[in-house]
């Protein structure tokens, strides 16, 4: 059997970090997920996803997230049913996350903050989801500010001027 989960999107809030009786530190957030295509009126939708994140990993990630910062997360949907205070059952169907990436440096989170939820190089198109109906799963090439001819840009190239040549051997790679 397979149960595993790759998501990225923003988070809808700050993570809320708690203890339990314990001493184990869980937080728990939603993801809003970009659906791939958009409806007739040209609106994409969302799906906000629950998502739970235990022990030191949770501490990780409430220090070094926030409202609208961009994460991919992997792990493993799990539901789950208990009985609330007033005797009904309830439901709950969650993501338990065994692993996060950051998506976004902290320059580009802040950026994004003044300027009313943009960086300069999202051009409106959140999670650089591919918008040509195709069944890529890459970005657009479009809309890709790397993918443009004009590359004198030092911000799209972090090595654009630096004189150094990287060189890589076989060895180095993972594979």
């Amino acid at each position: 059997m397979i149960n595993r989960v790759v998501l990225v999107g923003r988070l809808t809030r700050d993570p809320e970090l708690r203890t339990t009786g314990s001493g184990i530190s869980v937080a728990t957030f939603t993801l809003a997920v970009d659906r791939q295509y958009a409806n007739a009126q040209g609106e994409r939708g969302a799906d906000f996803i629950s998502c739970v994140i235990w022990r030191k990993s949770a501490e990780n990630f409430c220090n070094f997230t926030s409202k609208g910062s961009l994460v991919g997360i992997d792990g493993r949907i799990q539901t789950r049913s208990y009985d609330n205070k007033d005797g009904q059952r309830v439901y709950v169907t969650e993501v338990v996350v065994d692993n996060f990436a950051l998506l976004e440096s902290r320059k580009d989170r802040e950026a994004r903050g003044q300027n009313g939820g943009f960086t300069p190089t999202d051009n409106g198109n959140f999670g650089n989801q591919n918008t040509n109906n195709s069944p890529n799963m890459g970005p657009s090439n479009q809309n890709n500010p790397l993918n443009s001819s004009n590359q004198s840009d030092n911000t799209q190239d972090p090595f654009a001027g630096s004189g150094d040549t990287i060189d890589i051997s076989d060895d180095d790679l993972p594979f």
